[in-house]
């Protein structure tokens, strides 16, 4: 079955159907195949464009290009947001969003862009004052040779902002384009 099959059969005409019947309905529908999963797949080109921007936020910034940047942490925009806003919205697009498999994506969505914006953020400032410390040391010191310690590890709430957006961005459009498949392909 196509991706767009798999989304619509699973997605409730109206907002009518209760929430037990449509979650089941979802789970039958979408275990034939990994590739068929909107969630999943909404979630990994969320990821995929949020890491791919940070190239270009990046060369926005500095003036260079970085292709380090796909595989970086931290940057502008949040690609942990993006990939649990996307993953959250497809799962409201396809089980509607009064599914409790919805409020739990959701749960975890805050979580992790709490978890971005506070306990990261703060260790990649601790980090900074660290290198600087070890930057400072006489040379004769045993740290002073230290490897330097990752100091973009968190989020700024502008870069989760952005995350967020692009998560919803992602999941709608593909939810769009499918709406729009299956539509097309069962016209008469």
């Amino acid at each position: 079955r196509s991706l767009m099959a798999a989304t619509m059969s699973s997605v409730p005409a109206s907002s009518t159907t209760d929430s037990s019947s449509s979650s089941s309905s979802s789970s039958s529908s979408n275990a034939s195949s990994i590739f068929t999963n909107f969630p999943l797949i909404s979630a990994f080109l969320a990821f995929v464009l949020a890491q791919s921007m940070k190239i270009l936020t990046t060369w926005y910034k500095e003036k260079k290009w970085d292709l380090t940047q796909l595989t970086a942490s931290g940057g502008m925009p949040s690609s942990h947001t993006a990939t649990v806003t996307a993953l959250a919205f497809a799962i409201g697009f396809q089980n509607g969003f009064g599914d409790s498999v919805f409020a739990a994506a959701v749960i975890f969505a805050c979580i992790v862009m709490y978890d971005a914006t506070g306990v990261r953020l703060q260790a990649g400032r601790q980090a900074e004052v660290l290198n600087q410390i070890v930057y400072e040391l006489p040379a004769e010191h045993p740290l002073a040779e230290t490897r330097p310690l990752r100091e973009l590890l968190g989020h700024t709430p502008p870069e989760v902002i952005a995350g967020g957006l692009v998560g919803l961005a992602t999941s709608a459009t593909i939810h769009l384009i499918a709406r729009i498949a299956y539509h097309i392909s069962h016209w008469k």
